[in-house]
């Protein structure tokens, strides 16, 4: 399955787009998670959607 992560700063400019591809949802949770922190990314307004199903959420 298909997964986007996207990632706002407070003006609502994008800091990140990253697009990935897991056989399930939370592996797919799991990586997002991984990957916002190692980019330092955890506490700024972010979210994982497959197929418009929010999966992870922070604002």
């Amino acid at each position: 399955m298909s997964y986007a992560l996207t990632v706002f700063d407070k003006k609502g400019e994008l800091l990140l787009n990253e697009s990935f591809t897991f056989p399930n949802d939370q592996e797919a949770i799991d990586h997002g998670k991984k990957l916002l922190e190692e980019k330092s990314y955890s506490t700024t307004t972010h979210r994982l959607v497959r197929a418009g199903k929010l999966l992870l959420f922070y604002r």
